[in-house]
C-alpha cells in the first residue's frame, strides 16, 4: 500500500483532534470531577462517557480475537462506514470502488461526502472477480468496499480473492464482515498484521442481537484505528449503549445458542421455501437471510404486508429483479410466514 500519509486527507493528517475533558487526566485516579460543566447530582448518566470505551474493548477483544488498540467502536456501523470517506477522500476529486449490489450505506456516504461511487457488477453467480475490482480504479481511488457475507445476497466471497485484492491495491480495503458470525469461513479481522490496508466491519446488530443500541465495530491497524478516533465525534457511543453491550458480553453462551438456532431454522426455512410454488429460486447463503426469486416480488411482498408479515423487497435492485430478502426469524415467525404463502394464489 502507499504510505498512509499519502492516502489521507492532508488537512485530516494535520487536524488537531478536539481534546476531550476525560483525555486530560489519564494516568491519574480522581473522585471529584468538576471540569467538564456537567450536574453533579448522580443518576447514572449524569457524566460524559469514557470517549475511547476502553473497558468496552477489553471485554470485546478476546471474543472478537483482537487486540484493544486495534478496536474502534462507533454509534453504529454507519459512522465507521463514513468516517473513512472523511479521511481518505478529497471530495470531487477521489473516488471509491465497490461490488453491486451490496449494501446501500457505502453509495449513500459517497454521496453525501461528495466522493464519486464506482459500482463493478457482480456475475450470474453473484461472485466478483479481482481483476475486474482493480481495474476499476484509478490514481484517484482510495477505497474499495466488499461486504462478505454480501447484503443483499447472502453470500461469503473466497478469501483469496479478497486477499488478491488486498495485495494489488495500494488504497484502503474495507471488508464488511456484518454477518460473519453465520459463515464458516475464517473472518479477515485475525489477519489484520497481514494487511496494513484493511479495515473489517463488524456490528452488534446482527449476531449479538443488539441492533437497538446502535454499536459498530472496525478492525485495522492501530494508525488507522488513531485516525478513526482522531475524526470522531468525542463522545460517539453512550453511557447506556457502553452498559448494555457490556450486559451482552456476560451472557456469550446464550449469544451462541442463538446463533446454533439461527443457523437450523436457515436450512429448514430455505428447504420448505424451495418447495412453495412461488419459488423460481433460493439463493445460497452464509448470513441470517436469504435471498430468494419469486414469480412476482411486488404482489408476493403487498399480499405478505396485508396479512402483517414484513420482507423486503429487493426487485428493484441491481441483479436481483423480482428478488425478496427474508431474514430467518423464530419458529413461529417462519411458520407464519409458509402458511401465508401456502395460501397465496
Amino acid at each position: 500500500m502507499k504510505a498512509l500519509q499519502d492516502l489521507v486527507r492532508p488537512n485530516i493528517w494535520a487536524l488537531q483532534p478536539y481534546s476531550c475533558a476525560r483525555d486530560e487526566f489519564k494516568g491519574f485516579k480522581a473522585d471529584v470531577f468538576i471540569d467538564a460543566n456537567e450536574n453533579p447530582f448522580p443518576n447514572g448518566v449524569n457524566r460524559y462517557p469514557d470517549p475511547l470505551q476502553e473497558e468496552l474493548k477489553r471485554s470485546i477483544s478476546p471474543m472478537k480475537g483482537v487486540p484493544v488498540q486495534n478496536i474502534f467502536l462507533g454509534n453504529g456501523s454507519d459512522e465507521a462506514i463514513d468516517l473513512p470517506f472523511r479521511i481518505f477522500c478529497r471530495p470531487g476529486i477521489d473516488n471509491v470502488v465497490a461490488i453491486a449490489p451490496t449494501y446501500g450505506m457505502y453509495e449513500v456516504c459517497a454521496d453525501i461526502n461528495d466522493v464519486e461511487y464506482r459500482k463493478v457488477l457482480l456475475d450470474e453467480k453473484y461472485d466478483f472477480s479481482p481483476e475486474a475490482l482493480l481495474a476499476a480504479c484509478d490514481d484517484n481511488t482510495k477505497i474499495i468496499f466488499i461486504c462478505s457475507p454480501n447484503n443483499p445476497t447472502g453470500n461469503a466471497f473466497r478469501r483469496e480473492k479478497i486477499e488478491q485484492v488486498l495485495t494489488a491495491f495500494e488504497g484502503i480495503v474495507i471488508v464488511d464482515e456484518a454477518y460473519s458470525e453465520f459463515s464458516s469461513q475464517r473472518p479477515l479481522r485475525l489477519d489484520l498484521t497481514k494487511y496494513p490496508n484493511l479495515i473489517v466491519l463488524n456490528t452488534f446488530s446482527k449476531a449479538m442481537g443488539c441492533a437497538g443500541i446502535r454499536l459498530g465495530m472496525a478492525f485495522a491497524c492501530e494508525e488507522i484505528i488513531g485516525l478513526l478516533n482522531k475524526v470522531k465525534y468525542p463522545y460517539n457511543v453512550n453511557v447506556l449503549t457502553q452498559q448494555k453491550a457490556m450486559e451482552v458480553l456476560q451472557n456469550l453462551t446464550i449469544l451462541q445458542r442463538h446463533i446454533s438456532q439461527i443457523l437450523d431454522e436457515r436450512q429448514s426455512l430455505m428447504q420448505a421455501f424451495s418447495l412453495l410454488p412461488i419459488c423460481k429460486k433460493v439463493y445460497p447463503t452464509d448470513a441470517n437471510f436469504f435471498l430468494t426469486k419469486v414469480t412476482d416480488a411486488n404482489r408476493i411482498y403487498r399480499y405478505l404486508v396485508e396479512r402483517g408479515i414484513i420482507v423486503r423487497n429487493r426487485s428493484k435492485v441491481t441483479l436481483c429483479g423480482e428478488c425478496l430478502r427474508i431474514t430467518v426469524g423464530l419458529k413461529e415467525e417462519n411458520r407464519k410466514l409458509l402458511a401465508a404463502l401456502r395460501q397465496y394464489v
